[in-house]
């Protein structure tokens, strides 16, 4: 399985005087760039709530993704570094994209499995290839009490070396095919690198497909079947608008015939990230591990597998491109909470009949099917509650006081532009529904919108690195070969830091921070552009093949 999981090169600390260890700043870059902040974007009066989020996302992106996720109650640190604690309002949005993704996988005919967590050194070492990338993470057992053991198992870094084994006895005729296997479970990847909640850590949740079939056309076409659910949790589920794609060859799945992706955009920093990837292996690994079926003719022949995989990234990647100032913002569909109700709580006035209609109409949307919550608390303020609930993103919050009984009315506020409505209690439950649908369309928009905005086409180098400088992804004619991958990731790094030193990326410097870093291919999308006869690679100037994606990257 690809490493489509926690990839972030980039810090994070704990914070203080939250009874947890010193806060360390968790995005890839040690400063952020400053850009003026665009006019929709709500904006967070300092001071006004202690609780919640200070930093600006704009300004200081690294602290106000680790203020957000720990101040929302989304994580928990750990006394293991690289590990953490998915709180409930976290593991809540992973519960709905795995009910999302798991009702339609099961349609396609896959069936839930679960393997052991340790894996022999023998059976890790079957396929050099497939795991040498996977090699300096590999956490070992040695140790069983005070004893070492005789034969030193690994904590599972991916599944294949688990499971093919099996498929090889199960696997015998044309009859057993296609084999199709989904596992929901956790995995350890023993990282050196800074670890980030959600992006990048030691142990992390995701679901990993592993599939077997007679002939390559079955194969193929359910690589792109998975591709498009993946597709489908991001842009349908999330609001994240992502790109499908091949990988390139430097970028495929070691060990699979290729890997196809979908690629999301961060537009705080302009980075691209890997969404969730779907690899043809071909016979690769069937011809490894000997899994072989007698076909209708009577011949042996080795079976062609797909593995494809998907993880609690998605949750990071979510609040990253729909945060803002105050905090989270939560697409409807997944958001733990998709109505607070707010009863208006005066000082010294009885507050009985607020909280019992708050109560009746959180259950009529329950009833609806709508996630929703009556916040009765009464050593909470109105102005404290509406705080504590914009930090979590929730969708619409709705207003009820004494007026709004005689009225028989309610107000309701949007999380994603704070408006306000005014709604008949009589249609709360029509129009309820319709606005969490409003709110997730326009976010879908809105993050798509800005994504599309900075996505540039240029044919020749000299464009490219300033480019990215302008927090782009950069769609580019390109030779496709092997060796370019490698140049390009060099002469990039190179080229960045130069231009930073200069001061060439001006924008950027007024804060003291400057866009550097290399740049590869984050994918060949299948969307490609048309090609005029004799284009040449912006890069070797060798004639271009495709239209490469290409940007920095998590």
């Amino acid at each position: 399985m690809s490493d489509t999981s926690e990839t972030a090169p980039v810090k994070t600390e704990q914070p203080k005087q939250e009874r947890k260890p010193k806060e360390k700043k968790p995005v890839a870059e040690k400063k952020p760039a400053a850009e003026k902040k665009p006019a929709a974007a709500p904006q967070k009066k300092k001071g006004k709530n202690q609780e919640g989020v200070s930093a600006s996302k704009l300004e200081d992106f690294p602290t106000w993704y680790t203020q957000t996720i720990l101040k929302s109650e989304m994580i928990d640190y750990y006394d293991i570094s690289g590990c953490y604690i998915l709180r409930p309002y976290a593991y809540s949005i992973w519960e709905e994209v795995q009910k999302y993704f798991d009702a339609r996988i099961k349609k396609l005919g896959v069936q839930n499995s679960y393997f052991p967590l340790l894996v022999s050194e023998k059976a890790l070492a079957t396929e050099k290839k497939h795991i040498e990338d996977f090699a300096p993470e590999v956490a070992w057992v040695t140790r069983s009490g005070q004893s070492e053991m005789k034969e030193p198992v690994a904590i599972r870094p991916t599944s294949e070396t688990i499971m093919y084994p099996s498929f090889a006895q199960w696997i015998r005729s044309h009859r057993d095919l296609p084999l199709k296997l989904n596992q929901w479970t956790n995995i350890v990847r023993w990282e050196f690198k800074h670890p980030v909640p959600f992006l990048r850590s030691r142990e992390f949740l995701w679901q990993e497909g592993h599939t077997a079939f007679a002939t390559r056309e079955e194969a193929d076409k359910e690589v792109l079947d998975i591709l498009d659910l993946y597709r489908s949790v991001y842009e349908d589920l999330l609001a994240v608008p992502v790109i499908k794609g091949r990988k390139s060859e430097g970028e495929k799945f070691p060990g699979g015939d290729y890997t196809t992706t979908v690629e999301g955009y961060i537009p705080t920093n302009g980075r691209g990230i890997q969404g969730a990837t779907s690899h043809h292996l071909g016979q690769n690994f069937s011809k490894m591990f000997n899994i072989q079926f007698e076909s209708l003719d009577k011949k042996h022949e080795y079976v062609y597998q797909n593995s494809w995989g998907l993880t609690t990234r998605t949750i990071g990647v979510t609040i990253m491109v729909h945060g803002d100032d105050i905090g989270l913002v939560m697409p409807p569909r997944v958001a733990p909470v998709q109505v607070v109700l707010i009863p208006l709580h005066f000082k010294d006035k009885d507050h009985t009949l607020v909280d019992a209609k708050a109560t009746e109409l959180a259950e009529i949307l329950s009833d609806k099917g709508i996630r929703a919550h009556a916040d009765k608390r009464d050593h909470l303020n109105p102005g404290n509650k509406y705080n504590y609930w914009d930090l979590r993103g929730v969708p619409v919050k709705i207003e009820i006081g004494p007026r709004d009984l005689e009225a028989n009315q309610v107000v309701a506020s949007r999380r994603d532009t704070l408006k306000k409505e005014t709604i008949a209690v009589d249609q709360l439950a029509v129009r309820i529904p319709a606005l969490l649908e409003e709110i997730q369309k326009a976010m879908f928009e809105k993050a798509k919108k800005e994504r599309d905005e900075h996505i540039v086409k240029i044919t020749k180098w000299e464009e490219f690195v300033p480019a990215l400088d302008s927090k782009n992804l950069v769609l580019a004619p390109w030779c496709a070969e092997i060796a370019s991958e490698e140049e390009l990731k060099k002469r990039s790094s190179e080229e960045s830091k130069a231009r930073a030193a200069a001061g060439k990326n001006s924008e950027n410097e007024e804060s003291g921070f400057q866009l550097t870093g290399a740049a590869k291919c984050l994918c060949i999308p299948f969307d490609q552009p048309e090609m005029p006869e004799g284009t040449l690679c912006f890069l070797t100037g060798k004639p271009a093949k495709v239209w490469g994606l290409f940007g920095r990257s998590y």
